[in-house]
């Protein structure tokens, strides 16, 4: 069992929902990512989702654009953002997650990408843009390296879909609340609540 699926068994001995925070890394500079990340687990965070920039973050709203935009300009790299995530590793134990999209870790290869990732103290990946059409390497390269693969699905995902993508996430499934971009919404819709009673 993985660090994440340790942590929902955990909660959920408690009758407790997850607290899943997240945080663009390098926004809006790296001591400041630090002491959020401080913070975030001092108010109880269970699952920290930490953000690796890209330069054309399509399924993010105007925030984590503009969040992603300022880690871009102030140097962010790949490597540097491992540097963080070991500091990270050495003050907390819960799981950390990945988010970011495929084509950072298509560049780097998946392998030597999740290798590094896993040793740096990640505990999964989320990719909004990974289909599980194209997933197949990638999950290969996840069950070797045991990182979770958390998998996004819509209020309207087609129940044959959904399940498919459902067996291939470990972890989590992450469900997307309203259409188009995040973070713009405030309200939350009949079709969430159906979508989350269905899944």
């Amino acid at each position: 069992m993985s660090k994440i699926q340790d942590k929902f068994k955990e909660l959920k001995s408690k009758n407790e929902k997850a607290l899943i925070s997240y945080i663009m890394t390098g926004f809006p500079n790296e001591n400041a990512t630090l002491s959020i990340v401080r913070g975030l687990v001092k108010g109880g965070t269970d699952i920290l989702e930490l953000g690796f920039p890209f330069s054309d973050p399509i399924a993010d709203g105007p925030v984590i654009q503009n969040a992603s935009t300022v880690s871009l300009n102030n140097g962010a790299k790949i490597e540097k953002f491992f540097k963080i995530v070991k500091k990270i590793r050495k003050e907390t134990d819960i799981p950390l997650v990945l988010m970011t999209y495929t084509n950072v870790l298509f560049t780097h290869g998946y392998s030597a990408f999740m290798s590094k990732a896993k040793s740096a103290g990640i505990d999964g990946l989320i990719l909004p843009d990974m289909s599980i059409e194209e997933s197949k390497e990638y999950l290969k390269s996840a069950k070797k390296n045991n990182l979770d693969t958390i998998f996004l699905i819509s209020p309207n995902t087609k129940n044959d879909r959904l399940k498919k993508i459902a067996k291939a996430s470990t972890g989590f499934l992450y469900l997307v609340a309203v259409f188009g971009t995040t973070g713009v919404q405030t309200k939350i819709h009949k079709y969430t609540i159906d979508a989350i009673k269905n899944a």
